[in-house]
């Protein structure tokens, strides 16, 4: 029996093509310089302006037509963040989000999924677009047990992805059969105070801007919120998943697929993602120098 692997679903499908265009030669080209008990799940993203997007506002300048073919060269799934928590009815016929789905259902060689909130677009896409697989979105803040679990019993989704107050829940964890463990898909490297009570409302507050809607903006009022994201103080936060928890604690006890966050952040800080999670450290420099020197890419 083959040594489980991780399965990490990485942020930018849209949004940092420009980095994954030159990332994923490096992968395949010199996969010796990366862990081998890791792979590539999916990536994942939206345009901007999309009217079903949720959990981050989209910001990207480059097309479907761009961003998938990329994704089907090399073997991975991609998956549009349609996590739109507050939509209606006659929202379900929006033409862009129609057509991007239909496009990611035909060209489905790997096949591709929808990251979903509303069970009102999910019964929607599971008629209109069979072909693609869906993923329940962890933009319902599921933070009790009972609700995961019972998330990982609808079939309609492949993954699951809990709260990040979840993640080091083990005796709760290990309760789950192994189906529903292949299940659970991990958010590793959340940022958010870990007493957050506002993150449903962050959440709904992006759901408001994709749609249009007047609202007031959401500020953050965790302790040093002002400082944004910073990559050393998400490995402080008590549910931060590290590359020695996923060896020596995730992948025995059954569990393989890890969300990388980051949709919203810098290429250059993704790129210490893809450094810290998926890089031998003797290769790091040999990654970061490819990249770098990389003429056409603008990482800052």
């Amino acid at each position: 029996m083959e040594p489980r692997k991780a399965y990490f679903h990485l942020p930018g499908l849209f949004e940092f093509y420009e980095l994954y265009r030159v990332f994923l030669p490096l992968y395949r080209t010199h996969r010796d310089w990366f862990y081998d008990w890791c792979e590539i799940g999916s990536l994942y993203g939206a345009p901007a302006d999309c009217l079903w997007g949720g959990g981050r506002t989209g910001c990207s300048r480059h097309t479907a037509r761009e961003v998938l073919p990329l994704a089907q060269e090399y073997g991975i799934s991609a998956r549009l963040t349609f996590s739109n928590s507050l939509l209606r009815e006659e929202h379900l016929a929006d033409r862009k989000c129609n057509a991007l789905c239909a496009l990611f259902e035909k060209e489905n060689r790997v096949q591709n999924g929808v990251i979903v909130h509303s069970d009102l677009l999910l019964d929607y896409l599971k008629r209109q677009y069979p072909g693609l697989y869906f993923v329940s979105s962890t933009t319902k803040v599921l933070t009790d047990f009972q609700q995961l679990r019972r998330e990982t019993e609808r079939e309609e989704f492949r993954y699951v992805v809990p709260d990040f107050r979840l993640n080091k829940a083990f005796d709760k964890l290990n309760t789950l059969s192994q189906a529903e463990k292949d299940k659970v898909e991990f958010l590793c490297n959340e940022c958010c105070w870990f007493g957050c009570r506002d993150r449903k409302a962050c959440y709904e507050t992006v759901s408001r801007k994709n749609l249009g809607e007047n609202c007031p903006e959401h500020y953050c009022k965790a302790p040093e919120g002002e400082r944004g994201y910073l990559f050393s103080k998400a490995m402080e936060n008590p549910g931060f998943i590290g590359i020695n928890d996923i060896r020596d604690i995730y992948l025995p006890m059954g569990f393989s697929n890890l969300k990388i966050e980051g949709r919203g952040l810098g290429s250059a800080l993704i790129l210490e993602f893809l450094l810290y999670y998926m890089t031998r450290p003797e290769y790091q420099i040999h990654v970061r120098e490819k990249i770098y020197l990389d003429s056409m890419l603008d990482l800052f």
